[in-house]
Protein backbone atom coordinates (compact mmCIF):
# COMPACT_ATOMS: atom_id res chain seq x y z
CA UNK A 1 0.00 0.00 0.00
CA UNK A 2 0.99 3.62 -0.78
CA UNK A 3 2.97 5.18 2.46
CA UNK A 4 0.63 8.24 2.07
CA UNK A 5 -2.23 6.50 1.36
CA UNK A 6 -1.56 4.65 4.14
CA UNK A 7 -0.82 7.35 6.69
CA UNK A 8 -4.16 9.05 5.38
CA UNK A 9 -6.03 6.56 6.51
CA UNK A 10 -4.45 6.15 10.26
CA UNK A 11 -5.02 9.64 10.44
CA UNK A 12 -8.46 9.14 9.35
CA UNK A 13 -8.76 6.21 12.01
CA UNK A 14 -7.44 8.27 15.10
CA UNK A 15 -9.85 11.18 14.17
CA UNK A 16 -12.35 8.86 14.39
CA UNK A 17 -11.10 7.51 17.62
CA UNK A 18 -10.25 10.93 19.09
CA UNK A 19 -13.55 12.19 19.12
CA UNK A 20 -15.67 8.95 19.83
CA UNK A 21 -14.59 8.73 23.48
CA UNK A 22 -14.87 12.70 23.91
CA UNK A 23 -18.55 12.81 22.43
CA UNK A 24 -19.28 9.38 24.91
CA UNK A 25 -18.02 11.66 27.77
CA UNK A 26 -19.91 14.73 26.47
CA UNK A 27 -23.81 12.90 27.07
CA UNK A 28 -22.13 10.97 30.54
CA UNK A 29 -21.86 14.81 31.95
CA UNK A 30 -17.79 13.82 32.59
CA UNK A 31 -16.84 17.00 29.96
CA UNK A 32 -18.10 20.06 29.36
CA UNK A 33 -17.03 21.49 25.78
CA UNK A 34 -16.81 25.37 25.86
CA UNK A 35 -19.36 26.26 22.99
CA UNK A 36 -16.90 29.14 21.82
CA UNK A 37 -13.62 26.79 20.78
CA UNK A 38 -16.08 24.10 19.42
CA UNK A 39 -17.70 26.95 16.83
CA UNK A 40 -14.11 28.49 15.96
CA UNK A 41 -13.16 25.01 15.57
CA UNK A 42 -16.16 24.02 13.27
CA UNK A 43 -15.55 26.49 10.80
CA UNK A 44 -11.90 26.54 10.83
CA UNK A 45 -11.74 22.95 10.05
CA UNK A 46 -13.76 23.24 6.82
CA UNK A 47 -12.15 26.29 5.98
CA UNK A 48 -8.72 24.52 6.38
CA UNK A 49 -9.62 21.36 4.39
CA UNK A 50 -10.67 23.62 1.12
CA UNK A 51 -7.59 25.52 1.84
CA UNK A 52 -5.31 22.43 1.97
CA UNK A 53 -7.23 20.66 -1.23
CA UNK A 54 -6.80 24.21 -3.71
CA UNK A 55 -3.27 23.61 -2.41
CA UNK A 56 -3.11 19.80 -3.38
CA UNK A 57 -2.66 18.28 -0.18
CA UNK A 58 -4.87 14.62 -1.29
CA UNK A 59 -4.65 12.30 1.37
CA UNK A 60 -3.21 14.68 3.89
CA UNK A 61 -6.75 16.69 4.60
CA UNK A 62 -8.84 12.94 5.15
CA UNK A 63 -8.25 13.29 9.01
CA UNK A 64 -9.08 17.23 9.43
CA UNK A 65 -11.91 16.51 6.69
CA UNK A 66 -13.44 13.77 9.34
CA UNK A 67 -12.26 16.11 12.09
CA UNK A 68 -14.53 18.94 11.18
CA UNK A 69 -17.52 17.21 10.84
CA UNK A 70 -17.29 15.98 14.20
CA UNK A 71 -16.39 19.23 15.26
CA UNK A 72 -19.34 20.98 14.10
CA UNK A 73 -21.50 17.68 15.73
CA UNK A 74 -19.86 18.76 19.37
CA UNK A 75 -20.47 22.62 18.80
CA UNK A 76 -24.35 21.65 18.41
CA UNK A 77 -24.15 19.78 21.50
CA UNK A 78 -22.77 22.46 23.49
CA UNK A 79 -26.17 23.76 23.02
CA UNK A 80 -26.88 21.33 25.97
CA UNK A 81 -24.35 20.17 26.90
CA UNK A 82 -21.42 22.75 27.34
CA UNK A 83 -19.29 24.56 30.12
CA UNK A 84 -21.33 27.73 31.97
CA UNK A 85 -17.51 28.77 33.06
CA UNK A 86 -17.33 31.40 30.17
CA UNK A 87 -14.91 34.45 31.16
CA UNK A 88 -14.90 37.86 29.47
CA UNK A 89 -11.22 36.64 28.34
CA UNK A 90 -13.07 34.34 26.05
CA UNK A 91 -15.56 36.42 24.78
CA UNK A 92 -12.80 38.51 23.55
CA UNK A 93 -11.14 35.43 21.90
CA UNK A 94 -14.03 34.84 20.63
CA UNK A 95 -14.67 38.34 18.90
CA UNK A 96 -10.98 38.27 17.91
CA UNK A 97 -11.74 35.33 15.87
CA UNK A 98 -14.43 35.98 14.08
CA UNK A 99 -12.91 39.03 13.10
CA UNK A 100 -10.45 37.23 11.35
CA UNK A 101 -12.73 34.95 9.87
CA UNK A 102 -14.71 37.89 8.54
CA UNK A 103 -11.57 39.66 7.26
CA UNK A 104 -10.32 36.08 5.42
CA UNK A 105 -13.34 36.05 3.39
CA UNK A 106 -11.49 38.72 1.03
CA UNK A 107 -8.53 36.80 0.95
CA UNK A 108 -7.59 35.51 -2.40
CA UNK A 109 -4.11 33.91 -1.78
CA UNK A 110 -4.29 30.09 0.01
CA UNK A 111 -1.22 30.66 2.28
CA UNK A 112 -2.48 33.91 3.78
CA UNK A 113 -5.69 32.27 3.76
CA UNK A 114 -3.76 29.39 6.35
CA UNK A 115 -2.14 31.94 8.50
CA UNK A 116 -5.06 33.69 9.26
CA UNK A 117 -7.09 30.00 9.87
CA UNK A 118 -4.03 29.34 12.39
CA UNK A 119 -3.73 32.57 14.06
CA UNK A 120 -7.74 32.29 14.70
CA UNK A 121 -7.24 28.37 16.09
CA UNK A 122 -5.21 29.60 18.33
CA UNK A 123 -7.48 32.01 19.66
CA UNK A 124 -10.21 29.12 19.89
CA UNK A 125 -7.78 27.12 21.88
CA UNK A 126 -7.67 29.71 24.72
CA UNK A 127 -11.02 29.53 26.36
CA UNK A 128 -10.72 25.89 26.55
CA UNK A 129 -6.91 25.56 27.82
CA UNK A 130 -7.92 28.32 30.33
CA UNK A 131 -11.26 25.93 31.33
CA UNK A 132 -9.07 22.94 31.28
CA UNK A 133 -6.32 24.73 33.79
CA UNK A 134 -9.10 25.91 36.19
CA UNK A 135 -10.98 22.43 35.62
CA UNK A 136 -9.11 19.95 34.42
CA UNK A 137 -11.70 16.97 35.01
CA UNK A 138 -14.29 18.82 32.68
CA UNK A 139 -12.09 18.14 29.34
CA UNK A 140 -11.17 14.16 27.85
CA UNK A 141 -7.32 13.99 27.51
CA UNK A 142 -7.27 11.57 25.12
CA UNK A 143 -8.81 13.92 22.60
CA UNK A 144 -6.07 15.95 22.44
CA UNK A 145 -3.24 12.93 22.16
CA UNK A 146 -4.93 11.32 20.16
CA UNK A 147 -5.52 14.36 18.02
CA UNK A 148 -2.16 15.01 17.99
CA UNK A 149 -1.14 11.52 16.48
CA UNK A 150 -3.85 11.96 13.81
CA UNK A 151 -2.29 15.55 12.82
CA UNK A 152 1.17 13.72 12.78
CA UNK A 153 -0.58 11.07 9.81
CA UNK A 154 -1.88 13.83 8.27
CA UNK A 155 1.71 15.83 8.01
CA UNK A 156 3.19 12.41 6.54
CA UNK A 157 0.26 11.52 4.31
CA UNK A 158 0.63 15.48 2.30
CA UNK A 159 1.78 14.73 -1.33
CA UNK A 160 3.19 18.18 -1.30
CA UNK A 161 5.07 19.93 1.50
CA UNK A 162 4.33 23.84 1.45
CA UNK A 163 3.66 26.59 3.73
CA UNK A 164 0.06 26.45 2.73
CA UNK A 165 -0.56 22.52 3.77
CA UNK A 166 1.76 22.22 6.50
CA UNK A 167 1.47 25.50 8.47
CA UNK A 168 -1.96 24.73 9.79
CA UNK A 169 -1.49 20.76 10.37
CA UNK A 170 1.30 21.64 12.57
CA UNK A 171 -0.35 24.67 14.76
CA UNK A 172 -2.69 21.53 15.64
CA UNK A 173 0.03 19.74 16.55
CA UNK A 174 1.56 21.96 19.13
CA UNK A 175 -1.69 23.63 20.36
CA UNK A 176 -3.12 19.73 21.38
CA UNK A 177 0.52 18.76 23.13
CA UNK A 178 -0.31 21.81 24.93
CA UNK A 179 -3.67 21.40 25.98
CA UNK A 180 -2.07 17.47 27.35
CA UNK A 181 0.64 18.85 28.82
CA UNK A 182 -1.98 21.96 30.51
CA UNK A 183 -4.77 18.91 31.68
CA UNK A 184 -1.60 16.10 32.98
CA UNK A 185 0.25 19.06 34.70
CA UNK A 186 -2.90 20.29 36.38
CA UNK A 187 -4.56 17.26 37.51
CA UNK A 188 -0.99 16.16 39.02
CA UNK A 189 -1.13 19.41 41.12
CA UNK A 190 -4.89 19.00 42.23
CA UNK A 191 -4.51 15.27 43.49
CA UNK A 192 -2.72 16.36 46.18
CA UNK A 193 -5.26 18.62 47.22
CA UNK A 194 -8.44 16.56 47.62
CA UNK A 195 -10.57 19.71 48.30
CA UNK A 196 -9.84 21.35 45.15
CA UNK A 197 -10.20 17.77 42.93
CA UNK A 198 -13.87 17.83 44.14
CA UNK A 199 -14.27 21.20 43.36
CA UNK A 200 -12.95 21.16 39.96
CA UNK A 201 -14.65 18.16 38.94
CA UNK A 202 -18.18 19.01 40.03
CA UNK A 203 -18.13 22.75 38.61
CA UNK A 204 -19.02 23.06 34.93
Amino acid sequence: MDFKLLSGLLATVFATTCFLPYIRDIVRRKTAPHIYSWLVWSILQTVGVIAMLSDNARFGVCGLAVGSVFCTAIFLSCLRYGTKNITKLDTLCLIGALSVIAFWVFQKNAFRSILLITCVDLMGFIPTMRKGYEQPWSETSSLYYLGTISNIFSLLALSRYTPTTVLYLASLIVTNVCCVIILATRRRQLMSKPRAVDSSRLSR
